[in-house]
């Protein structure tokens, strides 16, 4: 934590940018794969996450985590100890498998309001166990962190500006943490509730920033995404990386890779490791010329659920065993060390299918040849008075979910706060950089991330709402000292 309180979120920009931006593998070299042989492979990521709430003593900022711990008769607050120990349980598990020969992958991603709570309640027993994860040469060929945004913000309804502010943050948090060594690593991407924009300018903006800040691929959901005619990925594509081109109403193009999450949001897909045995019947898929092995790829929470709590070490601990006991010809992979390994075998990005986020296929031909915001703008109110049902909110975990209508009262103050806090501080940082390091910059920051955590809209109107209106309020009063 800085010495003000502060999570460290700021300050070190173009430090961290240089690093990132750095090009060639970084996990191939460390890897012990090779393509060859093989049949397919599965990828598993666990998403781990606890927002700041203004609920602490005197209503100071604290972890939920923290929360439950400290009102246990609340809802299923008594399972703060369980998802605690999920939080660090990786680093018991992983030694025993590669001990007995074995050969384990997980990805892992945590949001930076969780690192952050981690080290507001003290604990030193997760943390440790994290940098372990993430920093011991003997553990790290077998984990993946994953990059996210700090506050758990959903792409589609945050402001554009503050896309960069969520990614650079989380980058500060995990460097301050782990080290410039690790952040180096972290190249995949996990947006939060797998939400991925679909309006032109807002997906633009989201693959340019990913770019600008090192990452070269993201987890996408199977049904955000589409191909070029409309049509929905085939199942052969979905085994396969593919690349997600991002196209603005100016017609700019931008593209990054993507891994194709399948199989809507069930925990128990990870938590009993069906995508392993699913990968076990699966044969190699063409691709640009050649033959390259299928893989299947799965996220789901890490610690919410009684299948994750304590179905999940035992099913993760006994696939591997069966896989080290098996042919080799279906292993556990990262997302990083796949892609980097494809690239080594002659695989270049051109060769993945190009695929663009679902419904522009309708857009870009009521489009057609028009460029410019006004031109995109009368498409879209055309093709939504043709058809309610037509929206450009983005796709995510669920189909039965918005993240818009009915959260104006948190979704009005959020824009609010971000265009105060650009308008105050944008020409500061155009003038000197290192205005990023100073206290006033840092807490009204934390104060535009924390509202545009996703949690204030997912669970609905009451208390989480008036949480964002309690960290709006705090955040206009810094904006106007």
């Amino acid at each position: 934590m800085e010495p003000s309180g502060l999570p460290p979120i700021a300050g070190r920009e173009a430090e961290i940018l240089a690093l990132v931006q750095r090009p060639g593998p970084v996990a191939a070299p460390g890897s012990n794969l090779r393509l060859g042989g093989l049949q397919s492979a599965f990828a598993c990521a666990l998403h781990m996450h606890q927002p700041t709430i203004p609920a602490g003593a005197d209503g100071g900022l604290i972890s939920h985590l923290q929360y439950m711990q400290e009102h246990p008769g609340e809802g299923d607050n008594h399972n703060a100890e369980p998802f605690a120990q999920c939080y660090r349980r990786l680093v018991d598990i992983l030694p025993r498998l590669i001990a007995e020969g074995c050969n384990p992958r997980i990805m892992l991603d945590y949001s930076g309001t969780l690192l952050w709570g981690f080290e507001q309640m003290g604990r030193g027993d997760i943390l440790e166990a994290l940098r372990r994860l993430a920093t011991d040469p003997a553990l790290t060929p077998h984990v993946e962190f994953l990059g996210t945004f700090w506050g758990h913000a959903v792409a589609p309804s945050t402001p554009i500006p503050d896309l960069k502010l969520q990614l650079l943050a989380w980058q500060h948090q995990f460097a301050a943490q782990f080290g410039l060594e690790a952040l180096g690593r972290v190249k995949g991407f996990s947006p939060p509730e797998m939400h991925l924009p679909n309006h032109p300018d807002t997906l633009f903006a989201l693959v340019s920033a990913l770019r600008e800040c090192g990452y070269r691929w993201l987890l996408v959901q199977e049904h955000s995404v589409e191909n070029p005619d409309g049509s929905p990925l085939s199942r052969q594509q979905t085994l396969l990386p593919n690349r997600l081109v991002a196209r603005n109403a100016q017609g700019e193009e931008v593209s990054i890779l993507a891994l194709i999450k399948t199989q809507g949001s069930d925990t128990k897909l990870v938590g009993q490791m069906q995508p392993c045995y699913e990968a076990l019947g699966l044969a190699r898929q063409p691709l640009g010329g050649r033959t390259v092995p299928a893989l299947v790829s799965q996220i789901a929470d890490g610690e919410n659920g009684g299948v994750m709590m304590n179905e999940f070490p035992p099913a993760f601990e006994q696939a591997h065993r069966r896989l080290a006991a098996g042919e080799g010809a279906t292993v556990a992979v990262n997302g990083t060390e796949w892609l980097e390994l494809l690239e080594a075998d002659g695989v270049r990005a051109d060769d993945y299918p190009a695929i663009q986020a679902v419904g522009q296929h309708r857009l870009w031909q009521r489009l057609g040849d028009r460029r410019g915001a006004v031109a995109l703008a009368e498409a879209l109110a055309v093709l939504q008075a043709e058809d309610p049902g037509f929206a450009m909110e983005g796709a995510s975990w669920t189909n039965n979910l918005s993240w818009v209508r009915g959260y104006e009262s948190v979704l009005e103050p959020m824009q609010q706060l971000s265009a105060a806090f650009h308008a105050r501080f944008d020409p500061l940082v155009a003038a000197d950089p290192a205005v990023t390091r100073s206290p006033a910059y840092q807490g009204a920051l934390l104060h535009l991330l924390l509202l545009e955590t996703s949690c204030f809209r997912y669970w609905g109107q009451g208390t989480w709402t008036d949480y964002a209106r309690e960290i709006h309020r705090r955040g206009e009063a810094l904006l106007a000292a």
